[in-house]
């Protein structure tokens, strides 16, 4: 299958942008960005800013369940080909590719403040969307 190198790369963006959100949701801010609250770092201000939820919920702890389930239908599709997962990853990754636009835009514009692992995410759920538009699909 042509497609297996694709998928095989996304699983390990996936996997890495769920990784940097581990950090982000069970290592204490200060460990995970360094500095503190009197001299804060990029990651902290990001991390302690109004944006850092969505809804109520950290955003790091929201990664935490859409990029398993990314990389869980990625590696279904990548065993046994269907046309619903492929639609559930290419949605997927194009939601998390607008939020991920939209969370730079926030770090770089309106917080001038960049969080090392925020940027690990958005870039991994990026070139994502880079490979599914860009890999040419051959069954």
């Amino acid at each position: 299958m042509k497609n297996k190198a694709k998928y095989l790369i996304i699983i390990i963006l996936m996997i890495t942008a769920t990784v940097a959100s581990l950090i982000l949701s069970i290592v204490p801010l200060e460990q995970a960005c360094g500095g503190n609250l009197t001299d804060p770092t990029g990651c902290t201000i990001v991390q302690t800013s109004e944006y850092e939820s969505t809804m109520g919920i950290k955003n790091a702890h929201l990664g935490l369940l859409a990029f398993p389930l990314l990389a869980l239908f990625t590696f279904l599709e990548m065993k046994r080909p269907k046309r619903y997962q492929k639609i559930i990853i290419n949605m997927g990754i194009s939601i998390a590719s607008l939020i991920a636009i939209y969370f730079l835009y926030l770090q770089f514009v309106i917080l001038k403040a960049i969080c090392q692992y925020c940027m690990v995410v958005d870039f991994a759920v990026l070139l994502s969307l880079l490979l599914i538009i860009f890999w040419d699909e051959k069954y």
